[in-house]
């Protein structure tokens, strides 16, 4: 194959995402776009019922019972929506600029954040937009050891994605004990992005004990739009601890009055029949799908799988001596469209340049033709020689 020089000018993985939008082969967005079951599809033929139902009931109601049903299937029943610490956003990324808001705020003592590297590049560049300053933590580091009381004394807030997107990877019930007994220990804000969270059964003890139980100030992002395919209709969660010190519930009051009952109805709905097998069953399926892209790209040299044990819904692959962008421009001439993951190592882009990261939250079909492209494309570029 000949190099093909990349011709986009993204500047973020969000971009090359929004690339991919119109492709039947996109495999690029960590967005849930598989089949609804029939289960949820009972779901989604009830909106009118629904709709109904949200004009006539509460709003507060039904986001308690939208939060009960969607916190309680994740195991988190500590969550704190009765104390009023919990609030519902649009998306999680508008969660995430609230926080940044909060926190630039109040950097009296530091505006600095530890952010753990690599991670999707939408959390670094909101940090970023609002003046903060970013210390990269290694993700081996923050599961492995505690982190310096050097870098602790210098941030006011340690920053998290757990399960981490995109490597799969997460945080165990003992090292977030430790991590939040380290930011207690220094007043630090300890941020939890959970938005892979429902993947991952290792994932699922509850969170909101252990962080309580610390002392620590925390906040933490829990997000619906990555399990279930309600064409971006979803809930992202804010929620925060009793001492936390920061202005969140004022600048969320900024952005929004508040979300459509209608959707928390919706949520709610999705949330019960995935407490009743519906989430066990997603996560079957997202396995079956990794394993099917796994075999069609086994055997195709140099091609390694980077995260083993990862069971969110992106599946990462090393393409050996070959530049990720340059099979990322081979493939999209075919319309299939992955994401290259320099910009995941936000602080060293080139530590991900020869990596790609393909979605799982698909149609079997469309996934085996996309690994049958990128299968060809890495067979027409082979591995250098040295």
């Amino acid at each position: 194959m000949n190099r093909i020089p990349p011709t986009v000018s993204a500047e973020n993985l969000t971009q090359f995402e929004t690339l991919a939008l119109a492709s039947s082969m996109n495999l690029a967005d960590g967005h849930a776009r598989q089949q609804l079951t029939a289960a949820q599809g009972k779901i989604v033929a009830d909106l009118p019922n629904l709709w109904a139902e949200a004009v006539m009931r509460p709003v507060e109601e039904i986001e308690q019972e939208a939060a009960a049903s969607f916190f309680g299937m994740l195991g988190q029943l500590s969550h704190s929506f009765a104390a009023g610490r919990t609030l519902s956003c649009y998306s999680s990324s508008l969660a995430m600029e609230i926080l940044a808001r909060s926190l630039a705020t109040a950097s009296e003592a530091s505006d600095a954040v530890a952010l753990i590297h690599p991670t999707f590049d939408n959390i670094p560049d909101i940090l970023r937009g609002v003046g903060l300053r970013l210390v990269p933590v290694e993700e081996g580091q923050v599961h492995d050891e505690d982190l310096p009381t050097e870098l602790l004394e210098r941030v006011g807030c340690v920053f998290i994605t757990t399960p981490n997107n995109p490597t799969g990877r997460v945080m165990s019930q003992a090292r977030l004990r430790r991590l939040a007994e380290q930011c207690a220990e220094h007043n630090v804000v300890l941020a939890l992005d959970t938005c892979f969270r429902g993947f991952d059964p290792a994932a699922q003890f509850d969170h909101y004990a252990v962080l309580d139980a610390s002392g620590c100030r925390w906040v933490v992002i829990e997000d619906t739009g990555k399990l279930w395919p309600t064409l971006e209709l979803k809930i992202g969660w804010l929620v925060r601890s009793a001492n936390v010190g920061l202005p969140i519930e004022k600048i969320h009051s900024d952005i929004l009055l508040g979300t459509s009952p209608l959707i928390m109805l919706m949520v709610k709905r999705f949330a019960e029949d995935g407490a009743d097998g519906g989430l066990a069953e997603l996560q079957r399926t997202i396995a079956d799908h990794r394993a099917l892209v796994r075999a069609e790209l086994a055997d195709v040299p140099g091609v390694t799988f980077v995260d083993d044990h990862a069971r969110v819904s992106v599946e990462r692959l090393h393409v050996g001596s070959r530049q990720g962008m340059d099979v990322w421009s081979a493939v999209r001439s075919q319309s299939l469209y992955v994401l290259p993951c320099q910009k995941f190592h936000w602080a060293r882009p080139h530590e991900g340049e020869r990596m790609l990261r393909l979605a799982l939250s698909r149609n079997p079909s469309t996934l085996l033709s996309g690994a049958r492209v990128l299968r060809s494309a890495l067979l027409d570029a082979p591995e250098s020689q040295g």
